[in-house]
Order: C-alpha cells, then sequence, then structure tokens
C-alpha cells in the first residue's frame, strides 16, 4: 500500500515538472514575463522624463517674429485716441483696405466688414498689418504699400498741424492742459459776471503764452513738468497779468454811478475786500498759487466795464473779441471808443515770430482749440442792467 502510494506521488512529481518544462508553460510565462517588465520600464521611464522636463516641446521661433514685435509697439505706443488722430486713422484703414482689394479682393472685403461693424480702430489696422506681412514678398504690393504709406505720412503731419503757427509748438499742449484744471474756477467767474467764459479764456491766453515762450528756465523747471500756469507777482500779477493800479481802477470803478464804466448796483460788491489791508488782500488774492479765481474775476470784469463804455458811446464791441483782448492788455487809457478801434497791444515774440496780444487772441477765439471746455456764446455778454 505504501510502495503503491509512493509510486502514484512520484508519477505525479515528474508530470508537473515535465509540465513546467515544456513549452506550453515556458512561452506564455516568459511572454507575460517579459511584458510586465517592459510595462514596467516603460512607465518608470515616463515618469522620470516628465519628472526631468525632458518631454517638453522646444518649439520654434516663427520666422516673422520681427514685424509681430513691431505692430505690438506701433499700436501700444504711438496710437493716440484723439480726434484729429481717430479721424486720420479711418482715413488711413480706407485707402489701405482698397490697395488689398486691387490684389486680394476676398480679404478686403472681410477686413472692410470689420471695419464697419467695430468701434476700435487699431484693431481695423492691426488687421491690415497682418496681410502685409503675409504679401511681404509681393514686390508689387508692397511698393504699392510704400507710395500709399510715404503719402499719407506726409498728409498725417500736414493735417496735424495748425494754421496758426504758435499753436504747433509743444508749450501751447503744456498750456491747454493747465487752463483745463481751472474750468470750474472761469466757469464760475464767468456765471458771476454773465462774461463768456472763452472771452476770458482768450485774454488769458495771451499772457500765458508769452511767459510760457519765453520764461524758459521756469518753464523746465516747473511749468512745463506739473503743466500749470504761470502767476506772475512782479509788474503784473497772477495767471492773467493784472496791473495793480488797474486792479485798483476796476475796484473804484463798481462802486462810482458817474462813471462811463460803470456796471450797476447788482455788481458793487463783487470785489469788496475783507479786511481793511486792501494792498496785502488784493495781491494775496492775484498772486494766490493754490486759486486763481481772482485773476479770471478782475480779467472778466474789465473785459465787461470797457464793452459798457463802448456800447453807451454808441460803438458797440460786444463780437469783437480782438478789440476786447487789446484793450485788455493796453488798459483803461487806451480804451477811447471811435468806430474804426486797432486790433494790436504788446508785441510778442514766439519762437522769434512777433504777434501782437490782440491777435493771439482773436486767434484762439475763433481757432476751435478747447471749444469742447470752452465753446463760443451767441452772446458774449449776459446783460441785465439797463446801460
Amino acid at each position: 500500500m505504501c510502495l503503491l502510494s509512493y509510486i502514484c506521488r512520484h508519477y505525479k512529481q515528474n508530470k508537473l515538472k515535465r509540465f513546467f518544462r515544456s513549452k506550453w508553460f515556458k512561452i506564455p510565462f516568459y511572454t507575460f514575463l517579459v511584458g510586465f517588465a517592459l510595462i514596467g520600464f516603460f512607465l518608470t521611464a515616463s515618469y522620470v522624463a516628465i519628472k526631468f522636463r525632458f518631454t517638453d516641446e522646444k518649439g520654434s521661433v516663427d520666422v516673422n517674429d520681427r514685424y509681430f514685435h513691431e505692430i505690438r509697439d506701433k499700436y501700444d505706443q504711438s496710437f493716440k485716441k484723439d480726434t484729429s488722430s481717430v479721424n486720420f486713422d479711418n482715413y488711413e484703414a480706407l485707402q489701405r483696405i482698397l490697395l488689398l482689394n486691387r490684389f486680394y479682393p476676398k480679404n478686403a472685403q472681410h477686413i472692410m466688414h470689420a471695419y464697419k461693424n467695430s468701434d476700435d480702430d487699431r484693431e481695423v489696422l492691426r488687421m491690415l498689418d497682418a496681410a502685409d506681412i503675409q504679401l511681404k514678398k509681393n514686390k508689387y504690393y508692397m511698393s504699392q504699400l510704400y507710395k500709399l504709406k510715404y503719402e499719407l505720412k506726409k498728409e498725417r503731419k500736414i493735417r496735424m498741424e495748425s494754421i496758426y503757427d504758435w499753436m504747433n509748438i509743444s508749450e501751447w499742449q503744456d498750456f491747454k492742459i493747465a487752463v483745463a484744471k481751472d474750468t470750474h474756477l472761469i466757469d464760475s467767474v464767468a456765471k458771476i459776471t454773465g462774461v463768456e467764459a472763452r472771452l476770458i479764456v482768450a485774454c488769458l491766453v495771451g499772457e500765458q503764452i508769452r511767459l510760457f515762450n519765453s520764461n524758459r528756465e521756469a518753464y523746465k523747471k516747473w511749468i512745463g513738468p506739473l503743466k500749470v500756469l504761470s502767476v506772475e507777482s512782479q509788474f503784473s500779477f497772477g495767471v492773467t497779468g493784472i496791473k495793480e493800479h488797474t486792479a485798483q481802477k476796476i475796484e473804484g470803478y463798481l462802486k462810482n454811478p458817474s462813471s462811463e464804466y460803470y456796471l450797476g448796483a447788482k455788481y458793487e460788491n463783487l470785489l469788496d475786500f475783507n479786511t481793511a489791508d486792501t494792498t496785502k488782500e488784493r495781491l494775496d488774492r492775484l498772486t494766490s498759487y493754490r486759486n486763481h479765481f481772482y485773476s479770471y474775476m478782475y480779467a472778466a470784469v474789465f473785459l465787461k466795464q470797457v464793452k459798457v463804455q463802448w456800447e453807451r458811446a454808441g460803438y458797440p464791441i460786444e463780437n469783437r473779441p480782438e478789440i476786447l483782448a487789446t484793450l485788455f492788455n493796453v488798459g483803461f487809457p487806451q480804451s477811447k471808443p471811435k468806430s474804426n478801434p486797432k486790433v494790436g497791444g504788446s508785441t510778442i515774440k514766439i519762437y522769434e515770430k512777433p504777434y501782437t496780444f490782440g491777435a493771439i487772441a482773436f486767434q484762439f477765439y475763433y481757432s476751435g482749440e478747447l471749444f469742447e471746455l470752452f465753446p463760443i456764446q451767441t452772446k458774449k455778454f449776459d446783460w441785465d442792467e439797463k446801460v
């Protein structure tokens, strides 16, 4: 019985060994083992590659990279959103679309559609620049584009310049920023006195542009950098250049019913003082760097006083800003009503070119500059007293 059991066990063991040694076991087993090892190696290698960024795509630089940067710089730095610039950019876009239409009408139509429906002029011009990059090897197109841009550049320069030479200087741009800061003061004085705000500014321009142009050292130090108006404090005072004896006469005529400059009871207390030291208070009013209210007030009252003087004499000058500004510059002694008043006043040199005070005021008044802040009114003086 034991012998039989031994024989059976031995037989089974030999059979099992033969099975493990057979190809039916070895091939699948080693195939599975190698496959599992390969999968493990692949996963391990992938992890290592990702961990150490061996799989990152280095990429390449586009051949037109320089042109893309030029387009970015062109619109980020030089594009200005003022009215004249926007109008010209619209014109430039149309001209370039027409040029593109001669070569690729389909693309021109797409850009024209964007032009009609977009409110961003820069994007339309960028679309055209993108087309130019694509056509940079088209010699005929590029030659036509070069000619067009050359003509547009010349035309833009002409369009951006004022017919009034003195308005093309950099100081004029600084002045516009500076006077805009005082809009609320000028409007307040205009409301109180009934004198048109633009008329007040016309006199301010003549006084300030002279200082902006001639007082170069002060301009470089603080007027230009800070964009502020120049306050005079020697022979004339304030931003409008009122002389002390002129200020005294303005105050006196307000209270003198027998004067030809008298404006009426409504205005008698307009410039009353709060202290007994009127000289100091007057100078403090006019030379304040923080508040130019009284500079504009004295100027406006003067304009209204001489306007009334000439009107009483039968020579109305309400619609003659150049005469009113000339009188403002020369003062009361020269204000003699007549039928043929002359435009003039002090001669002001702006970059060596001479102008008269009255001419500068006239040119500004009718130039359209600062019109959004100080529009021309049909009625220059709001007069409600019997003259």
